[in-house]
């Protein structure tokens, strides 16, 4: 038995929340595509086959709503004024993690969609390929050079942290206790 919608969006939720701010940023045009996903699952629910993988079938309805938005984008003016992130449980890139966003929308296209379909939205890489095009192993391989991409750029922010760390918590250097000599006197009392 197909569990209840709201607990399908409930438990799922989440998941397609990441894909649409892999693919389109955090911000509005995701919550959008989050929400344009929820009202088309809610419309196909009643005919959804008993047997369907509802993680993955959501996954793929946000992919092409994402597309969608994607799509408008290029034919309308975005405004300049924005408006100020709320938070929410759904994953919403907070302060701790908003570098992690930002490092993710950075990445080739290809990468971040492969990375968020079958990272973030679990699917698997032949569906992942189905969705974006390409072979599986093109596109394992585009997941696996955007994971070690994401991996460095961390390990350099990290390193960049951990010096900044060590820069104001070093020491005070001892003052130089050495005695002094000058050219005319010698520390052993030997006469010249």
């Amino acid at each position: 038995m197909r569990l209840p919608f709201e607990e399908a969006v409930t438990r799922h939720g989440p998941t397609v929340l990441r894909v649409c701010r892999a693919v389109l940023g955090a911000g509005a045009d995701a919550d959008d595509a989050w929400s344009e996903t929820f009202l088309a699952a809610l419309q196909a629910w009643p005919d959804l086959p008993e047997d369907t993988n509802v993680e993955a079938w959501l996954v793929r309805v946000a992919g092409r709503k994402a597309i969608d938005i994607t799509r408008a984008r290029a034919r309308h003016a975005i405004p300049t004024d924005t408006l100020p992130e709320r938070t929410t449980a759904l994953g919403q890139a907070g302060d701790d993690t908003a570098h992690v966003w930002a490092d993710v929308a950075r990445l080739p296209e290809r990468q971040r969609l492969a990375i968020a379909y079958h990272y973030l939205g679990g699917l698997p890489h032949t569906e992942t390929a189905q969705i974006i095009g390409g072979t599986p192993d093109a596109v394992r391989r585009a997941a696996a050079d955007g994971i070690r991409t994401l991996r460095r750029q961390l390990r350099a922010e990290q390193s960049q942290t951990d010096a900044a760390r060590t820069a104001d918590v070093s020491p005070p250097t001892a003052p130089d206790r050495t005695p002094r000599t000058s050219p005319d006197h010698r520390t052993d009392g030997a006469a010249r």
